[in-house]
């Protein structure tokens, strides 16, 4: 039997720029997290869901779509629409076209939070991603990010 391959251990640069990395990629969400539920009072899950149907043709998604471009698991957007349908900002019906979906629809009361949340959120992104940065490393992070998501695989 062989013995298991030694792995390419990171030298000392390559473990200060991947710990860099992992931290920035466990507090960026909880700081968008903590604004948002600071001044809309909803997570950051919660937004991406309600602006990512506020962008959708109709301001309507299939649940298994939104679950692909939000990131999530069905089963998390699933408790999350529920919630969010509890505070009228969204609806589910049956899809007209197929049955064994189900679309997931922002209603005008959802469509108000979310013209009300954006704001806030998009200062905190400025001012966490952007404006720390000059045009030229938000060119190269927006590249760095393309190449790390290709290296992870295709979206479902």
């Amino acid at each position: 039997m062989d013995a298991p391959q030694e792995p390419g251990w990171l030298d000392a640069e390559e473990s200060q720029t991947w710990r860099a990395l992992a931290r920035a990629l466990v507090r960026l969400p909880a700081a968008l997290d903590a604004q948002l539920r600071r001044d809309a009072g909803i997570s950051h899950f919660e937004y991406q869901v309600l602006a990512l149907l506020s962008e959708a043709p109709g301001r309507t998604l299939r649940m298994s779509a939104l679950a692909t471009l939000a990131e999530g698991s069905l089963p998390r957007l699933s408790q999350v629409v529920a919630r969010l349908e509890q505070r009228g900002w969204v609806r589910r019906i049956p899809d007209p076209a197929d049955g064994r979906y189900t679309l997931a629809i922002l209603t005008d009361q959802g469509q108000a939070k979310v013209i009300q949340a954006a704001p806030g959120h998009v200062l905190e992104v400025r001012r966490l991603v952007l404006d720390p940065l000059t045009k030229t490393q938000s060119r190269q992070l927006r590249e760095i990010s393309r190449r790390i998501m290709r290296a992870i695989g295709p979206d479902d």
